[in-house]
């Protein structure tokens, strides 16, 4: 598997691409703000970088009393994590639909370009994956626990080709490890332990 550059190798050479602070900036007058500037009101900001850290958070989470942030998401806990096991079992099966071609190759990619250069990525977090079954509002905690770990095992043990993202296009392994990752980062944001 190849290594995913550090931020700072990612930033430099983001920049020097020339494509950076326009490509951002057009994102943003264009619609892609959506996916640069949504931030919660409360949000932990989490910066994880693989799956497996991603994966240990979910893991400290589910071992105690999860409740969300005020208005960080409409979504629960189970729900939220059936949500990020649909999108790492999408990059295996193929997602069931797609942002044009020309979006993905502008703006989804810019926005993807943005999020690896800061080291995170900020979107609406209750926006379902286009196309996807509806989220099961009486899911249970457990089962989505297991399912999302089946999925991130099922990720690792993948040889074959990806499948291409619905609004990024086509990734390769390393940067979907890191999209995933960062997409499970900016859910989990939205959640912590309840005090006790």
């Amino acid at each position: 598997m190849s290594a995913i550059p550090s931020p700072a190798t990612s930033r430099r050479s983001f920049l020097r691409s020339g494509a950076g602070i326009a490509t951002a900036g057009a994102a943003v007058a264009a619609g892609g703000g959506y996916y640069l500037l949504h931030r919660p009101a409360r949000d932990r900001q989490l910066v994880l970088g693989r799956i497996s850290d991603a994966m240990a958070e979910v893991e400290r989470l589910s071992a105690g009393v999860v409740q969300p942030l005020d208005a960080a998401t409409a979504w629960s806990w189970a729900q939220t994590l059936e949500h990020c096991a649909q999108s790492i079992e999408f990059s295996l099966q193929g997602f069931p639909a797609h942002k044009s071609a020309l979006f993905q190759n502008t703006l989804g990619s810019a926005a993807l370009a943005v999020f690896a250069w800061r080291g995170r990525m900020s979107h609406n977090l209750a926006e379902p994956i286009p196309g996807a079954p509806a989220l099961d509002a009486n899911a249970s905690a457990e089962g989505a626990l297991a399912r999302l770990r089946q999925a991130v095992q099922d990720f690792g043990a993948h040889t074959g080709p990806l499948q291409p993202h619905f609004a990024y296009g086509a990734l390769s392994r390393a940067q979907y490890e890191q999209a995933h990752a960062m997409h499970l980062a900016n859910h989990l944001s939205a959640f912590d332990l309840a005090a006790a």
